[in-house]
């Protein structure tokens, strides 16, 4: 029988639900694709928590929140009372994950306040507050990888913090990234920590490339531009790839690998397609290569089940293809910094938009359900 789940988890690819909810935990959602659909981990973002949470009346959140409310907290302490439960009790449902895959997987990733991406000591100070709030072993701070976000994760990192490397968009930044983790892992390692406990994953995103790049490609219209729309994203991620495989081979890594450091993982992110012209599964089944990890949004997890097509390593074999499509796309005329930079700063815009929603839709509830009370 064809299960496209278990084969890609077969080919040393570790699948993570890019979704979480108190209803998902609390009706035995999360527990099923566990059990069901391969699932070994849970990405979270301030998008998915404002779904979550922005509920009316009735919803899972409005006993917390009604206590919240006479407590007379601020928006911002709900806000983070409410994720970091979440995020808590979804690390206690892996747990058995965790154990089984001696603490690779079994994560769940919780952002810091995006706000502060720009914010080297903020973020550091977020990262500790929610590591130690939450206070489970397989959580992952996620930290962006910004320029201020960049040693950020090497202080986290340094302090035995397990970190989520996010809105990774350029192969320059992933380098960047990889020498921030291997900073972070030499400080620790000086300070006597145990360098096997701590874990990350560079989260590399790969449909909004193409939903960049392929605008562009459409603008100059020729048989050459169109014909690459639809691979950059691909192409890119590709590339990301050998330098992450260049890097393992190199002695400051193996000296850190002899110290029991784990190796940090790419994590292909933002693979639900944008475009209804391409393969539902595209991202899933072109990226598909061991020891990473593709987090899938839930209609993307139930499309790779209905009719995925998992046809071994799609990524190892593209090296020269992919520089390929890279360089074109600068011989036509396309800034490849350019589009990166674009990427990075729309990744960050996108998330504090979606974090002031959730606050303001929070802080309403709190005045709703604070309202009788004040009335008495």
């Amino acid at each position: 029988m064809n299960d496209p789940l278990r084969q890609l988890t077969e080919h040393g690819v570790s699948i993570w639900l890019d979704d979480l909810s108190r209803k998902r935990i609390a009706s035995g959602g999360l527990a099923s694709v566990v059990r069901d659909q391969n699932v070994v981990g849970v990405t979270t973002n301030p998008s998915i928590f404002h779904q979550a949470i922005a509920g009316g009346t009735g919803s899972a959140y409005d006993d917390d929140l009604r206590d919240l409310a006479l407590r007379g907290v601020t928006a911002e302490e709900a806000v983070r009372a409410l994720t970091t439960a979440d995020v808590r009790e979804a690390a206690d449902v892996l747990r058995s994950v965790y154990q089984r895959t001696d603490s690779h997987d079994g994560r769940v990733s919780l952002e810091v306040d995006p706000r502060l991406a720009h914010d080297t000591d903020a973020t550091v100070a977020e990262a500790r507050h929610l590591w130690w709030t939450v206070d489970r072993p397989n959580l992952l701070i996620k930290i962006p990888a910004t320029p201020a976000g960049l040693p950020a994760i090497s202080r986290a990192i340094a302090e035995g913090i397990s970190v989520n490397v996010t809105l990774i968009f350029s192969i320059e930044r992933y380098r960047a990234v990889v020498d921030a983790y291997q900073t972070g892992l030499e400080e620790a390692l000086r300070n006597g920590r145990d360098l096997s406990v701590i874990e990350s994953v560079a989260s590399f995103f790969v449909s909004r490339m193409d939903t960049e790049t392929d605008r562009r490609l459409e603008e100059i219209g020729t048989p050459q531009a169109l014909e690459l729309r639809g691979r950059t994203g691909l192409a890119n991620s590709r590339r990301a790839h050998q330098v992450y495989e260049e890097t393992v081979r190199r002695p400051r890594w193996q000296a850190l690998q002899a110290a029991g450091a784990n190796v940090q993982r790419l994590l292909w992110t933002s693979t639900s397609t944008k475009n209804p012209a391409y393969p539902d599964t595209l991202y899933v089944s072109e990226l598909v290569t061991a020891g990473t990890v593709n987090t899938l949004p839930p209609q993307t997890l139930d499309a790779v089940a209905d009719h995925g097509d998992i046809h071994g390593d799609t990524v190892r074999g593209n090296y020269a293809d992919a520089t390929r499509v890279l360089a074109t796309l600068s011989e036509l005329g396309i800034d490849y910094d350019e589009v990166v930079r674009l990427l990075e700063d729309q990744g960050v815009a996108a998330f504090s938009k979606a974090w002031n929603s959730l606050l303001d839709s929070v802080e309403a509830s709190l005045a709703r359900l604070r309202g009788p009370h004040e009335a008495r």
